[in-house]
Parts: structure tokens; sequence; C-alpha cells
């Protein structure tokens, strides 16, 4: 059943929302995995940045701060790559849904896909690969609070520009299973957020105050 988008029908939308939950495989294989490797990328890298940053043992493993963070941002990316290809193989297998297929649908995909690419790509411009990659952990600290776009319309847009991606290419591939991994991502990413945010500003802090003592 696909409702019209130009009014309003309750009953015509909770139908459509359950023809759409009711298409998805559950049990496809990399469906499974694809939600694996969503949920233990976020937990893999804030494990790995606590351990480093109370031991320094990649500091120590690579021979140097800077070496290191190289080595966890080349191992996080290069799960980010192991995500992606799963999503995009979990979709292929996945049933159409008719109340997604639909050109006002795709569109909006688009526009996600974009305003997503262009908030990733801008952060790492102005984060650089330590900013990106949790170089804080291993005590390489930026100078100042970047406020240039895209930090000041989103706090966080490596995140919320991943996110966007995940929603914006499950739309138009009008898969309903792409929105259930995407809802998941953001999940894991608000869950990574609660351990990030907090742990970061304490290394600012006790950075400002050494700073102080010294002036």
């Amino acid at each position: 059943m696909i409702c019209k988008w130009d009014s309003v029908d309750f009953e015509c939308l909770k139908r459509s929302l359950l023809n759409v939950l009711e298409s998805i495989d559950f049990n496809q294989k990399w469906f499974k995995i694809a939600l694996g490797f969503v949920g233990f990328n976020p937990v893999f890298w804030n494990v790995v940045a606590r351990l480093e940053y109370g031991t320094r043992f990649l500091t120590r493993l690579a021979g140097g701060a800077r070496q290191g963070c190289y080595l966890l941002a080349l191992t996080i990316f290069s799960l980010g790559v192991a995500r992606d290809l799963c999503f995009e193989w979990s979709l292929r297998s996945q049933p159409v849904s008719a109340v997604l297929n639909q050109e006002l649908v795709k569109n909006v995909g688009r526009v996600c896909i974009g305003v997503g690419q262009l908030l990733v790509v801008t952060s790492m411009y102005q984060l650089g690969i330590t900013g990106t990659y949790l170089g804080d952990y291993f005590g390489i600290l930026m100078d100042n609070i970047v406020t240039a776009f895209p930090f000041n319309v989103s706090n966080n847009p490596m995140y919320h520009g991943s996110t966007l991606s995940f929603l914006g290419y499950s739309l138009l591939q009008g898969k309903p299973a792409g929105l259930v991994i995407t809802l998941f991502v953001h999940t894991m990413y608000s869950l990574a957020l609660k351990f990030e945010e907090p742990f970061t500003a304490k290394i600012y802090a006790q950075r400002d105050a050494q700073r102080a003592k010294k002036d």
C-alpha cells in the first residue's frame, strides 16, 4: 500500500509502516554482519583510545604518539570500510519497499547523502587526521576549539554526516533494512559520545590547568 505524501492518513501510514517492517529480512547474513560492525567499531576505538591514554601502548608500539595515532586511524578507517561494504552487500539482497520506492523519497536520499558527505569531508579538513582519529588521547591536542563550518552547524559533524549518509543511501535504494541499520548507527554514535565528550573535555581541562600553572 502506498500513501499519498500530500495528505495525512494516519491509518494508511500505520499500515505502510507495518508493511515496511515486514519486508525486512532480519535473518540475512550480511544484515547481521553489518549490524555487528556498527556495534563493534565505536566500542573498539573507545576502548583502544582509553588504553592508549592510560598506558601509551600504541605510542610505544609505533615509536611515537603521532605514529601511534596514524596506526589507530588506519585501523578505524579499515573497520569503517568493512562496515560500509557489509552494509552495501546487505542492502543488495534486501527487498525494496513500495512505500520507499518513490521519486520524492529518492530525492530526499540524495540530499541526505550530499549533506552527510559534506559534513564528513569538511570535518576531516578542519581537524586533520589526528584531530579526527582521537589524537587527543595520544596527547596531540589542538590549540583552540574549531568553530568554523561544519562545527558551527553541528557539534559532531563526522557522526552526523555518517548517519545522514547511511540514511540517504537507504532511502535512495528504497530498502527498509537500511533504515534499521541507520537507526542502530545513530544509537551507537549517541552512546559513544556519552563516553567521548566528557573524557575529551577532561583532557583539555587538564591541559588548560597546566598552562595556567606555568603562567
